[in-house]
């Protein structure tokens, strides 16, 4: 089995606690969020009407989406309330000596296959 190929995103001075930031990674758009001093990365379009998560409210470990506040948990990318047909994807995130990076190919330790979608 090959190891997990984690790619940088950002500088950790890059992220505010409570607050989101886009990126974009080989086609895929991430939103990285520093909640409690733990740093989160999450699929960062909102599957109701693709709005970007990175701008949303941060509170209690949960993200909503700016446009219509659908909720999302953090940790898993469960959809806590809609109007959304289903989560969003959360990827494996490291944070070492001022630097972030995150797994395309792993989910974020709290994921389940019921509330992320398969890629």
């Amino acid at each position: 089995m090959s190891e997990a190929t984690y790619h940088p995103l950002a500088r950790s001075e890059e992220l505010e606690e409570g607050k989101g930031r886009p990126f974009e990674l080989e086609g895929h758009r991430i939103a990285l969020v520093r909640h409690e001093g733990t740093v989160y990365a999450i699929d960062d379009l909102c599957p109701h009407a693709d709005a970007s998560l990175a701008f949303g409210p941060v509170e209690n470990g949960c993200i909503a989406c700016p446009w219509h506040y659908a909720e999302f948990r953090l940790s898993t990318g469960e959809a806590l309330s809609g109007p959304t047909p289903r989560g969003i994807r959360t990827y494996a995130v490291r944070e070492a000596e001022g630097e972030v990076s995150i797994c395309l190919d792993l989910p974020a330790s709290g994921d389940n296959a019921e509330t992320s979608p398969e890629v």
